[in-house]
């Protein structure tokens, strides 16, 4: 209009342009604004449950049940390290020599005890009615960040890269049974879905808490036997007592003394709104070690994973909860056999419920 009048429009173009620079300027601060923003919307932890007492004590840690004595012994007792000595079950110092501290080499009947185990746990968890999954142990950035695990854990994480893309090894196979139905919408009808995994798990944090924990008892890889479910949300209560009880079942089948916990906020993974540890005896260290964690995420994980599930086909989708709970893991679980089944000669008795699986052997003799 300024043209056809003839008027000179080079001023009103050159405050057009100059607002044009500003607003290009003003979008790419927003664009990193909502990226930090992100960071850290994502580093909130999930929301507790009601029963769950926010403390960062873990002296303030429930028992909810203790089941068992602990042993008593009429001899000097040793911790699995010092048994170790004999039984030569585990090679410590050749691990340090290929990869180093907290990565042990099983060896000998050390090795051969360690498969029963696994296959003692599988075992009992496809009797309660698991589907059993063999996945890959390294995983998508965007699946490492739908279980939870990122940006906040990244780094007790190990990492691969290539030009392309990074990848993470599994710190338990919760992460990759949470990424099997990453953006996907289920019925009612599939669930509840039960799955478990055998895998090895790795972590960075191993000989955190210093000398105390020698040994087997904090590594960087150990085995585990994962339970994962997906449930409706009137339901994950009902399957996290029973979670619950299929771990429990396991140390009871080993003839262990446990208790387990409910765990105040602080004491609980950044995923969970529930959590029951389940903490074995070890003479050896004369205290209780968590040998399985059993978690109901809610809806957490669902949220970022994009799993949903509708209750008929007319119905707006809804998010799924998820549960987790180890069923368990081998390294500390072998600690206890050998410290609370140990005689005076260093010999160690092996739980009845392996020796089928063994060939006869049923008793560790230095």
């Amino acid at each position: 209009e300024y043209k056809r009048a003839g008027k000179d429009v080079e001023a009103i173009m050159r405050e057009v342009s100059n607002y044009a620079q500003e607003m290009s300027q003003l979008e790419e601060k927003l664009v990193l604004v909502e990226k930090q923003f992100e960071a850290e919307f994502f580093k909130l932890p999930n929301l507790p449950m009601d029963d769950v007492k926010i403390s960062q004590d873990p002296k303030e840690n429930v028992v909810l049940k203790v089941v068992g004595k602990q042993p008593t012994f009429t001899f000097p007792f040793k911790n699995h390290v010092e048994l170790n000595e004999k039984l030569n079950l585990f090679d410590f110092k050749r691990g340090a020599k290929v990869t180093g501290t907290g990565w042990p080499i099983y060896r000998d009947i050390g090795a051969r005890l360690e498969w029963p185990l696994i296959k003692y746990m599988i075992d009992a968890q496809l009797k309660n009615g698991f589907t059993q999954f063999i996945p890959p142990l390294v995983v998508k950035e965007e699946i490492s960040f739908g279980a939870g695990q990122l940006p906040k854990f990244e780094h007790q994480q190990f990492k691969v890269s290539d030009d392309t893309q990074t990848f993470f090894l599994i710190p338990t196979a919760e992460v990759v049974l949470n990424g099997l139905h990453n953006d996907e919408i289920l019925s009612e009808d599939d669930l509840p879905l039960k799955y478990m995994a055998y895998t090895p798990c790795f972590r960075r944090e191993a000989g955190a808490a210093g000398a105390l924990e020698r040994g087997l008892i904090r590594t960087h890889q150990f085995n585990k036997v994962e339970m994962f479910c997906y449930s409706k949300p009137d339901e994950s209560m009902t399957i996290f007592d029973w979670m619950t009880r299929c771990a429990e079942q396991i140390l009871e089948g080993l003839g262990l003394h446990y208790r387990s916990t409910l765990l105040v906020t602080g004491d609980m993974s950044y995923a969970a709104a529930r959590t029951i540890d389940i903490e074995v005896w070890l003479p050896g260290q004369n205290r209780y070690y968590e040998v399985s964690s059993v978690s109901n995420c809610t809806d957490f994980q669902a949220r970022r994973s994009g799993i949903r599930y509708r209750r008929t086909a007319e119905d707006k989708p809804e998010f799924v909860h998820t549960l987790n709970g180890s069923g368990v893991a081998t390294s500390r679980l072998m600690v206890a056999i050998l410290e609370n089944n140990q005689h005076a000669d260093g010999s160690v008795d092996i739980p009845e419920v392996l020796h089928k699986y063994l060939g006869g052997i049923t008793r560790l003799v230095p």
